[in-house]
């Protein structure tokens, strides 16, 4: 790919497909929907960053969960390197999750 033919919006939407199809293991909405992925930046190299953080500091999927996400967003042809970014500040709330989440376990 030419960084010519490089559209990082149609870049970005396709990470965010991706990311769409990893789940938390204790709520059945995906981790993206659930807010759990704060920001996706993509440079001209096809660098990615994720910041990201996770619904508490001591889940249980602290170590895999993550790790999941960079593997899956880094076996992407178009991405060259993954760089993934655990955050706890803002601290995860229901308040992030989408109106789908909410809608899916029943609090909207």
């Amino acid at each position: 790919m030419n960084k010519e033919d490089f559209d990082p919006t149609k870049l970005g939407e396709d990470i965010v497909k991706v990311i769409k199809t990893i789940f938390d293991p204790e709520i059945p909405v995906d981790i993206y929907e659930l807010g759990l992925i704060y920001d996706v930046m993509i440079n001209e190299d096809r660098d990615v960053k994720i910041i990201m953080t996770l619904t508490t500091p001591n889940c249980p999927v602290a170590e895999s969960l993550p790790a999941d996400v960079k593997d899956k967003v880094k076996s992407m042809k178009e991405v060259n390197e993954v760089e993934l970014e655990l955050t706890f500040d803002p601290p995860w709330s229901q308040d992030l999750m989408s109106d789908e989440a909410k809608l899916e376990i029943g609090i909207l």
